[in-house]
């Protein structure tokens, strides 16, 4: 069996020579190497993680590095569905097979995609960081790969990094827009422009520039293979109809409240037998994903924080269309969401917040140190009664917590009112994607 793979994974290295790399668009991310350390891209399927990783190897080509010092392999690739079997260790055996005079001589540079479908790949990655003169980069699909078991698994030899779908800002990279800084009357037509095809067929890469019913197809196709990959086959459940109800109910409810309580009792109307503990673990499998994120309280007491309802984000707004029925989600949540993920592509750290008066703010977002954003978001503040209910909720938060800004994003309304203690901006939403840092943080 070890030889038979050996010979397996040495065609694989070998293909790889010859593959003709799709670097697709630069992403704005800040992901560094890191001596003696591994790197870690997470996200979900198909966000870019593997172009990525392609846009890397191109760097280190360009820099001079012989392309026979690029070990890639990608785990999805069905001839390494045994690997685990035989042991992932066979891997370095068929690269120095090939190349015996690299070994402790120069620099290979080990870029392993999916790693997370290869049981053992921790301690096979810290062996490999400790005995072989290499760096290592490796793309997942599982947050768990950020989880402290792996930090200890791999003895503190890696740094994770996190991948979602394209940013506005990549966006309009993607379309050929070059827009920094102060934008012209002319450019600044453009990028609106640009902001309502972005709003329309969201940032998964694959789908840019298609038709809608194949965007909607392949939407769909995304959802089930998260589905069924990173959900019933990873966790080998048996009762996968559960699952699929349970993330269709989510999707209609995106941007609002939930509780473990009410989805159990829904499911148990279908006439599913899922207790409430395996209702908490579906989701939590489906957040793992990076398919969806939940919202808890900001509340200084973490026992109140976790038990009140929370709130519920897909990855992908236009994903939401694709796959939601249509009846609960509206335009408004629809922006809600697209705020959510601006956002939480800049910091994990995002929470919603009532004021004392029960008024509601739907972010509070962490941005490091001691700075925070609050951000409300409102599709129209036409009506006058709810311009006062927003800018009341968001006032009373900034007195609360003792911030002197606050931001309300509308579809297209635009303007600065003046509060006791502050000032809230009104805006476009287009300038608040536009005007977001794009840097993110190391997790």
């Amino acid at each position: 069996m070890g030889a038979y793979m050996i010979d397996i994974l040495k065609s694989i290295i070998l293909d790889f020579q010859e593959v003709e790399l799709e670097t697709g668009v630069p992403r704005h991310m800040n992901i560094e190497s890191i001596p003696h350390k591994a790197t870690i891209c997470i996200g979900v399927r198909r966000s870019g993680k593997s172009t990525y990783l392609f846009q890397v190897i191109e760097r280190l080509l360009n820099d001079g590095v012989p392309r026979e010092n690029i070990l890639y392999l990608n785990f999805f690739d069905d001839r390494l569905h045994n690997l685990g079997l035989a042991g992932i260790g066979l891997i370095t055996e068929a690269y120095y097979s090939i190349y015996p005079e690299k070994k402790n001589a120069e620099m290979v540079y080990c870029f392993f995609d999916e790693i997370q479908e290869i049981k053992g790949w921790e301690p096979f990655v810290d062996r490999l960081m400790r005995t072989e003169k290499c760096e290592v980069y490796i793309t997942g699909s599982s947050a768990r790969m950020l989880s402290r078991e792996v930090a200890t698994q791999m003895r503190g030899r890696a740094l994770s990094w996190e991948m979602f779908p394209f940013s506005f800002m990549e966006f309009l990279e993607y379309k050929g827009i070059k827009a920094k800084g102060h934008l012209s009357t002319k450019k600044r037509l453009i990028v609106q422009k640009a902001f309502e095809e972005y709003w329309t067929t969201g940032g998964f890469p694959e789908v840019l520039g298609l038709d809608r019913h194949i965007r909607i197809k392949i939407h769909q196709e995304y959802f089930h293979a998260v589905l069924l990959r990173d959900l019933v086959e990873r966790h080998n459940i048996s009762h996968p109809r559960a699952v699929l109800d349970l993330a269709y109910r989510l999707i209609d409810n995106t941007a609002s409240l939930y509780s473990i309580n009410r989805l159990t009792g829904y499911l148990k109307s279908l006439g599913h037998k899922a207790p409430k503990s395996a209702v908490s673990d579906y989701l939590e499998w489906l957040e793992d994903a990076y398919f969806l994120f939940t919202v808890r309280i900001f509340d200084a007491s973490l026992s109140r924080s976790k038990t009140n309802p929370k709130k519920i984000y897909c990855v992908d707004h236009a994903l939401v269309t694709s796959v939601a029925s249509g009846i609960l989600v509206n335009t408004g949540h629809l922006l809600e969401n697209l705020v959510f993920i601006a956002l939480r592509r800049l910091t994990p750290d995002i929470y919603y917040c009532k004021t004392k008066g029960g008024l509601e703010v739907d972010f509070m977002a962490q941005m490091g140190g001691s700075s925070r954003m609050l951000v409300q978001v409102c599709t129209s503040m036409s009506e006058p009664q709810t311009r006062k209910r927003e800018v009341a909720a968001l006032e009373d938060a900034m007195n609360r917590y003792g911030i002197k800004s606050g931001t309300i994003v509308t579809r297209n309304e635009e303007e600065k009112i003046i509060v006791d203690g502050g000032i809230i901006e009104v805006v476009p939403v287009w300038r608040f994607l536009y005007n977001l840092p794009e840097a993110q943080q190391q997790l």
